[in-house]
């Protein structure tokens, strides 16, 4: 709970987007059941601090609403930045990629994708917070680094959702001590990081 409370206090401290009232039960029951996952608790308290929901569009943004409005957004974008993390995958196993745990990639390019896309059906659920930062979901969980991802490029932007508020909209250097290596919690996605 008190990853959330304050992750919400300094977003709101850095005074870089909107935010709306926070989600209700009813609400994150709603998105929940529509979308097919979990918050984490800490993720959870956070928005139900406060809803960031705008922020002025950056010139060549992916996005151009970063943060996922889980109020009013517009299903299929929200499906989208939900979607991010696994195609990403499959976009680059179209370009040669495989992972291991998948076993032998079909010869066959189609075949290939099919078992790539059965394989991300079930590993671990991302949720976003802000543009291709994720957490993954899940109650009763807390704590997890939020992780940025890009196709197989996937990093740690923060050791957990303050860290993760400190670094995307504070001074990132500023809150990265000599050492900073956080490593991802989550099965399959913590793969990706295993170099660092």
């Amino acid at each position: 709970m008190k990853l959330g409370i304050e992750a919400a206090r300094l977003l709101a401290a850095a005074e870089c987007c909107e935010i709306e009232p926070g989600l209700s039960d009813a609400e994150f029951q709603r998105i929940e059941r529509e979308y097919g996952f979990e918050f984490a608790d800490d993720h959870r308290v956070f928005l139900a601090a406060g809803l960031p929901v705008s922020e002025p569009p950056e010139e060549g943004a992916t996005w151009e609403n970063p943060w996922p409005n889980w109020r009013h957004g517009e299903p299929e974008a929200i499906r989208q930045q939900l979607d991010w993390p696994a195609e990403g995958i499959v976009l680059a196993v179209k370009h040669g990629y495989w992972h291991s745990a998948w076993g032998q990639r079909p010869a066959d390019p189609d075949d290939a994708l099919a078992e790539a896309r059965a394989g991300l059906a079930r590993v671990p659920k991302l949720v976003p917070v802000y543009a291709h930062r994720f957490l993954p979901a899940g109650a009763g969980s807390y704590g997890h680094p939020v992780l940025s991802i890009w196709g197989t490029d996937i990093i740690c932007y923060g050791t957990d959702l303050v860290d993760y508020v400190n670094h995307e909209f504070d001074d990132f250097d500023a809150h990265t001590p000599e050492g900073w290596h956080p490593q991802a919690t989550v099965d399959f996605w913590r793969d990706f990081l295993s170099s660092t």
